[in-house]
């Protein structure tokens, strides 16, 4: 499993967002789909919510990658 850190400067972003930023994925399109798919886990639940807001500390896991959000708060 690849494990990507992905740091921003607000205090959070959405699931389909950091998927796209973490090249988990490679359009929003296609973060929709799979998140609505039931393919996508947040701190090890599956997610279904693509406007999930993801803050510092949570981890997403698509296929074998695996997305460790560090938000720092403004």
């Amino acid at each position: 499993m690849r494990t990507e850190k992905i740091k921003i400067d607000s205090e959070y972003i959405k699931l389909q967002d950091l998927l796209k930023l973490g090249g988990a994925v490679d359009t929003g399109g296609m973060a929709k789909v799979v998140i609505q798919n039931g393919e996508v886990t947040v701190n090890g639940e599956v997610c279904t919510m693509r406007g999930k807001k993801m803050r510092s500390g949570d981890v997403a896991v698509f296929e074998d990658i695996k997305i460790i959000l560090d938000a720092s708060q403004v």
